[in-house]
C-alpha cells in the first residue's frame, strides 16, 4: 500500500479518492436540490386597484368634526377682531386690489421684464377673489353641494357629470378634483364667470391636468358635449328658477337621452315651478313622455354655516 508522506498522519490513496468522490457527489446533490426547488413564494406587494378610490369617503364624518373641535380646544383658539398685528396686515378685497395695482407685490419685475416671467397673467380682480362674493352666501357652500350630490348619485371617479350653469366653479372645483380627467362638463353663459373659472380657479387649485370640458353657451345647447356622452349626474343649482319654463322643458328634452338609464340622476335646486305650474298630473305626463320620473325632494344642511339646500331628484326610467 502506498503511503503519502505526512507528519504523524497516514492516509491511504484509495481512502483519499473515496473522500473526494463522496464530497463531489454531495455537492452535486445539493446543487440539484436547489435548482429543482419551487420558486420563492415571498409576498409581493399588490398593485393598487384604481377602484379603491371609488370607495373613498366623500362627506365629513362625526369623527372628523370631533377631531376639529379637539384641535381648537387643545390649542386654546378663540375668534377675535381681525386687526393689525405683527406680521399680519388685514385688508379688504378692495384694499388688496388697490395694493396690488399700486405696489404690484413685495417683489416684482419692472419694465420689459414685467411680462416675461408670468405664464398666465391674471387680472387683479381675480387674484383677490372678488368672484367668491358673487353668490349671496359663503364660497364654502360649494363643498356642501358636492357632498350631497356625489353621495346621493353614488358617484365614483369614473362617473361623468354635467353641470348646467357652473359659474366660477364654486361647486365644480370639487367635482373636478374628485372625478377622472375629462369627466366633468359644464355649460355656462356668463363670460366673466368663465374667466374666473378658467383663468384663476383651475390654475390656482392645480387642476389644469383634469381637463374639464367647460363650454360657453346658452339656450340649453349641449351639442358641443358629444352625442354619445352619457352622464351619471346632471344638476342645475339655482339656474332653472331664472329661466322661462319653456326653455327648461326644452333642456330636459335634450338631456333625457344623455342620462344613464335607471342609475343616472338629475338634480334641480330651490324649486321646480316649471313643473308645479303645469299641475301635478300634467307635469307627470310630460316627464313620462321624456322617459323621466320625479323621485322626491331632499334637504341638505351646510357644514360650516346656518343654511340648507333644497334639491329635487329625477331619474330616467326608460332605456
Amino acid at each position: 500500500m502506498a503511503l503519502l508522506p505526512s507528519k504523524g498522519v497516514v492516509i491511504s490513496v484509495p481512502a483519499l479518492v473515496l473522500s473526494i468522490t463522496a464530497a463531489a457527489i454531495l455537492l452535486l446533490v445539493l446543487m440539484s436540490t436547489l435548482s429543482s426547488s419551487p420558486p420563492c413564494t415571498c409576498p409581493i406587494p399588490a398593485k393598487v386597484n384604481s377602484s379603491i378610490r371609488s370607495r373613498e369617503r366623500i362627506s365629513t364624518s362625526d369623527e372628523d368634526i370631533e377631531w376639529v373641535k379637539s384641535q381648537i380646544e387643545a390649542n386654546g383658539l378663540h375668534m377675535h377682531q381681525n386687526v393689525l398685528r405683527k406680521g399680519i396686515n388685514p385688508r379688504t378685497r378692495q384694499q388688496q386690489l388697490q395694493d396690488l395695482l399700486q405696489f404690484k407685490g413685495i417683489s416684482h419685475y419692472e419694465g420689459e421684464e414685467a411680462n416675461n416671467h408670468t405664464a398666465l397673467p391674471c387680472p387683479g380682480e381675480l387674484l383677490v377673489e372678488e368672484h367668491h362674493s358673487n353668490y349671496g352666501e359663503p364660497w364654502a357652500g360649494g363643498r356642501d353641494v358636492f357632498e350631497f350630490l356625489a353621495e346621493w348619485a353614488h358617484l365614483t371617479p369614473d362617473s361623468k357629470v354635467l353641470e348646467i350653469g357652473c359659474g366660477t366653479l364654486r361647486v365644480g372645483l370639487h367635482f373636478i378634483r374628485y372625478l377622472d380627467p375629462g369627466h366633468y362638463h359644464c355649460l355656462e353663459r356668463d363670460e366673466l364667470s368663465l374667466m374666473a373659472a378658467i383663468r384663476y380657479e383651475l390654475p390656482s387649485q392645480g387642476l389644469l391636468f383634469k381637463r374639464p370640458l367647460i363650454v360657453r353657451g346658452e339656450d340649453m345647447d349641449f351639442s358641443k358635449f358629444g352625442s354619445d356622452t352619457m352622464y351619471n349626474l346632471i344638476y342645475a343649482s339655482a339656474v332653472f328658477l331664472h329661466m322661462p319654463d319653456k326653455l327648461v322643458w326644452i333642456g330636459l328634452e335634450r338631456l333625457a337621452g344623455r342620462l344613464k338609464p335607471f342609475e343616472g340622476r338629475i338634480f334641480v335646486s330651490h324649486n321646480i315651478k316649471f313643473c308645479s305650474r303645469l299641475g301635478g298630473d300634467e307635469c307627470t305626463k310630460r316627464l313620462n313622455n321624456l322617459g323621466l320620473e320625479y323621485r322626491g325632494k331632499h334637504t341638505h344642511d351646510s357644514l360650516l354655516f346656518n343654511h340648507y339646500e333644497i334639491w329635487f331628484e329625477f331619474s330616467r326610467v326608460k332605456a
